[in-house]
């Protein structure tokens, strides 16, 4: 199984929603490490938040929430990623309120 370190991996300050306000985004993070993952087939992979600085909300709906929008299911995510996060566990829950409040507003559009 595949895991996403986002501290070592990505940055240990991630912050913002688009590119425009850096490049240690939720936008960038969606698009170089969970986009490219939930193309492979069925891999299953494990996302840990910890060690980094904090996690805007922005961040994290645009890197989560944003994988609804860019066109994969939330049936889909749910059943590949895992969330890990002993320093804050409360993040898995907002990622994941996040997810499917971008599923419901997808659903209504639909």
């Amino acid at each position: 199984m595949k895991t996403i370190n986002v501290a070592k991996d990505f940055s240990r300050y991630p912050a913002g929603r688009y590119k425009t306000y850096g490049e240690f985004c939720g936008e960038a993070f969606r698009e170089r490490f969970l986009v490219p993952v939930m193309r492979q087939d069925g891999e299953q992979f494990t996302i840990q938040l910890d060690n980094t600085m904090g996690y805007g909300s922005s961040f994290l709906e645009e890197a989560f929430g944003g994988l609804v929008r860019a066109g994969f299911s939330r049936e889909n995510i749910q059943t590949r990623m895992t969330i890990e996060s002993i320093d804050n566990p409360f993040l898995i829950y907002e990622i994941n309120e996040y997810l499917d409040q971008a599923d419901d507003a997808h659903l209504e559009r639909a």
